[in-house]
């Protein structure tokens, strides 16, 4: 017979074990229902045992959970065919964190990670009938505690849990934007696999070469055979046409033995289409299916699978330099990817897990997620070390947008302890993820961890925890041989072809290396309070995180400010709500230090959240600016970061709900393929000058035309000049350059005031001329800005199927913000300036409930009442 899968994810009942705690007496000798795959949290939740942990104070009220022990049981039927199979197993893809299973009260699994899959051979232990699991939770802050006392010493960045000791995500433990929730429960899928004579575990499609012509593939099948037997081992391609056979590839007859057999299956595509990210071509993927079949009269299928690839070739490029890459960077060491031979362009954020209770994260969440950064032209998503592996949904969606994944293994800003128990499951965590995760085209590389090593070097913990030199060499020791020697030979052996990076970033953002080789993380904004000029003196060849905080939208601030509460707390950052909802020590006073430099005061609460999103998308746009404009010796950008696990003030673009922040629409206009950046030279003394940068990532030359106009924000045009350019193939150079006392003539600081050049790329002639990019260049900073109250008409119609807004303003509106006073709309375009006579067009959708946007219109009339519109100069 073939392999039978049973999932096992209903029936199952919680309980606390022991005695209540203190306000919870319920739980006394009770079970309840629970949720499977789930965690405890939203198990109490689910039963009103916990007040909602993300409604204002309530994570402070919910930290005793972490500190019990909970019990999970089910019971299941096994018929006399199930057990007649050769194997049954019980598998687990995720057990959070501390577990011991039970099968009919025998103790058959004590779990220990919550990132590796657990698989049981049960068939011992399973009768006719009915059977019990039973799943029993150790508190992960109790365990970790007692493993600290191994050694004698602090672990740099551990903490009294003992969390670096745990292989749990870290940031269930707290993070500067996240919660502490630590978290129990089971936590992925769990089933019963039977299966006789032989089973697939797992089928890798490695790419032996690529040309125009032909594709030459390994199928290298590993299959688990109960007994000695013969087998015939089918490859087929099943994406092209419509029969579900598919197209045969190669058969092979295969004498298995008993216990696990590596079979390579040689087979080849004739005329095949590659895989290319984003921006760049289609990211064709081929769905290759392996079955195993026992010879003999009835030919039994055994077991199959399925897999999807793509077919690329990508490297991470690391070339000395010959020469200094420009007048102010002295020679050293590129960092780039070359996908299909073209060195590309990496533009992208960091990206988080997308709630503190992972299980509650649906396909729609991360199909919508992925949706939002394809939409903003990104090419790469780093999966930060901190939080977890992703679940194949969320990389088969990367694979069908062509968004490429950084994969850091995960640890984050802490040392690891070296112990042999330790390492070994470090191991087998790698060897599952790396197996599991190699066929996706979408991973570029595999990173070792996050910032441990710039820690280690430049964080002073030896001073701080009071290393002694033995102390010290250590666990220095520890770190290489996870870092140094587990996690790259797991790549080397499980995924050759992938390039391995042992520690993000290579260099401290303090040294000067990190400016000239590897990649950079630049906290010198923000950590540091330097001015968002910096970020264009700080430019590194792959500047792989930096970032600015801005408060979420209002929506999303008021689903935490628990408007049922008997007492109503005050909007205000200085509220206790808003203080929690802020996980960095000195957020605020930060934000409030950048805003003082560029903005004026706001007049309330909602528009100082307003103009922290236009504060952290000014900055943001300096640092994307500066990093394409140093293209070739910048080979990348991801800011930090994509989303959010909660409603929180963050350095986030798109928040807990999905819901666009400013910076997410303007990373989307600076990542499209050609683009126009000014880069001012500011000396103070009279002399400074602007520079008009174009910046194509298209692989042909684009001939067109830079038109600039001078206008006074009343759209008096003061200066107007046309000539031809070409943005060059997959290169940025300046295009126009000037002093600004020669562009601006014998102008005052009045007339800076109120003063823009707007430049615009052209292609074609006439009225055939379309704008393929364009830049406003303003001259004062923000709260210097002579803004006068703009006078904004609206018309709003239906059009093939959507609801259009059009805008016209009679003088500069600056960063319009559109909002309905009533329920929620996502508009195609928002934030933006809007010069005087323009027309500017948007497209509204309704948001649903969830913040899920649905494909119904807002009708016109409807949406004439509902629309809001305000600019910054409404914010004073």
């Amino acid at each position: 017979m073939a392999k039978t899968t049973i999932p096992i994810d209903d029936g199952w009942r919680f309980r606390k074990i022991g005695t209540a705690v203190s306000g919870s007496g319920k739980l006394a000798a009770h079970w309840f229902a629970a949720t499977v795959p789930g965690t405890i949290h939203t198990d109490l939740l689910r039963h009103g045992i916990i007040p909602d942990p993300f409604e204002g104070v309530n994570e402070s009220r919910v930290q005793w959970v972490e500190r019990e022990s909970w019990e999970y049981e089910t019971t299941i039927m096994c018929s006399a065919a199930l057990l007649a199979n050769d194997a049954v197993e019980l598998v687990f893809e995720g057990l959070d964190t501390y577990a011991h299973v039970y099968i009919n009260d025998v103790l058959v699994l004590q779990a220990n990670n919550m990132f590796r899959t657990w698989r049981i051979d049960s068939k011992r232990y399973l009768k006719m009938e009915k059977n019990t699991i039973r799943v029993v939770f150790d508190p992960a802050t109790a365990r970790g505690a007692a493993l600290t006392k191994q050694v004698p010493f602090t672990l740099g960045g551990d903490d009294s849990t003992g969390k670096v000791f745990s292989r749990k995500a870290q940031y269930h433990y707290g993070w500067d934007w996240g919660p502490r929730f630590i978290t129990c429960g089971i936590w992925r899928a769990v089933r019963l696999e039977a299966w006789s004579g032989a089973r697939l575990e797992s089928v890798h499609v490695v790419q032996q070469s690529l040309t125009d012509k032909e594709a030459r593939l390994s199928v290298v099948a590993e299959v688990r055979a109960a007994r000695p037997m013969t087998t015939t081992v089918h490859v087929t391609e099943r994406s092209t046409g419509t029969n579900l056979s598919g197209v045969e590839l190669n058969k092979q007859r295969v004498t298995l033995q008993k216990g696990l057999n590596r079979v390579a299956i040689k087979c080849s595509l004739n005329n095949p289409q590659r895989w290319w990210c984003n921006g760049l071509g289609k990211p064709h993927l081929y769905s290759i299916h392996c079955d195993v079949v026992e010879n003999g009269e009835k030919k039994r299928l055994l077991d199959s699978a399925t897999t999807r690839i793509g077919l690329r070739t990508l490297e991470i490029v690391q070339e000395k330099d010959t020469a200094p890459t420009s007048a102010t960077k002295p020679a050293g060491r590129s960092f780039m990817v070359r996908l299909n031979g073209v060195p590309v362009f990496m533009k992208g954020a960091n990206y988080i897990p997308p709630d503190s209770f992972l299980p509650r994260v649906t396909t729609d969440d991360y199909r919508r997620l992925v949706n939002d950064a394809a939409a903003a032209n990104m090419n790469m998503l780093r999966v930060w070390g901190g939080g977890t592996y992703e679940r194949d949904e969320f990389y088969d969606l990367c694979d069908e947008q062509g968004i490429l994944v950084w994969q850091d293994f995960m640890f984050a800003c802490a040392m690891v302890p070296g112990d042999s128990a330790f390492v070994e499951n470090v191991r087998q965590e790698a060897l599952d993820n790396v197996k599991r995760l190699r066929n996706h085209p979408c991973i570029a590389l595999w990173c070792g961890n996050n910032e441990i090593d710039e820690a280690w070097f430049n964080w002073g913990w030896q001073k701080q925890y009071s290393y002694s030199a033995a102390d010290s060499a250590r666990i220095w020791g520890w770190y290489e041989r996870i870092f140094h020697d587990v996690l790259p030979t797991a790549v080397a052996e499980y995924d050759p072809q992938r390039f391995y990076w042992r520690s993000s970033p290579q260099h401290g953002w303090g040294r000067a290396e990190s400016m000239l080789e590897g990649d950079s993380h630049y906290w010198g904004v923000w950590w540091g309070l330097e001015p968002f000029e910096r970020y264009e003196e700080k430019v590194g060849r792959f500047m792989s995180e930096y970032g600015m905080q801005a408060c979420p939208p209002m929506p999303t601030i008021k689903t935490f400010f628990m408007p049922n509460s008997a007492s109503t707390e005050e909007l205000s950052i200085t509220s206790a709500t808003m203080k929690a909802h802020q996980k960095h020590p000195t957020g605020y006073a930060n934000i409030q230090a950048y805003l003082e430099r560029d903005y004026k005061p706001t007049k309330n609460f909602e528009q100082y959240v307003y103009v922290t999103q236009l504060l952290q998308a000014k900055g943001i746009t300096t640092a994307i600016e500066a990093h394409r404009r140093a293209k070739p010796h910048c080979m990348g950008t991801l800011y930090w970061q994509l989303n959010d696990c909660w409603q929180v003030t963050s350095w986030s673009s798109r928040d807990y709900f999905g819901r666009w922040k400013a910076l997410h629409y303007a990373v989307r206009d600076l990542f499209a393929d050609v683009v126009l950046s000014a880069h001012r030279h500011r000396t103070g003394d009279g002399k400074d000058s602007l520079e008009l940068y174009l910046v194509s990532d298209r692989l042909t030359d684009v001939s067109g035309t830079l038109e600039l106009r001078l206008l006074s924000f009343d759209g008096t045009q003061r200066w107007s000049n046309s000539s031809p350019v070409v943005a060059r193939a997959n290169a940025s150079a300046i295009v126009f350059a000037t002093p600004e006392a020669a562009l601006l003539g014998a102008s005052d600081i009045i007339d800076r005031s109120r003063t823009v050049l707007v430049a615009e790329f052209k292609s074609g002639v006439g009225n055939s001329a379309s704008t393929l990019a364009k830049r406003l260049v303003y001259f004062t900073q923000p709260k210097d800005a002579a803004l006068s109250k703009p006078q904004i008409s609206v018309k709003i119609s239906g059009e093939g199927g959507r609801t259009v807004i059009e805008l016209q303003s009679n003088t500069l509106a600056k960063n319009v913000y559109l909002s309905l006073r009533e329920g929620e709309a996502h508009f195609s375009d928002n934030f933006f300036d809007l010069l005087p006579g323009e027309i500017r067009r948007v497209t509204a959708t309704p948001v649903g409930t969830n913040a899920l946007r649905q494909n119904a219109d807002i009708e016109p009339d409807a949406l004439r009442q509902l629309l809001l519109l305000q600019s910054l100069i409404d914010s004073y």
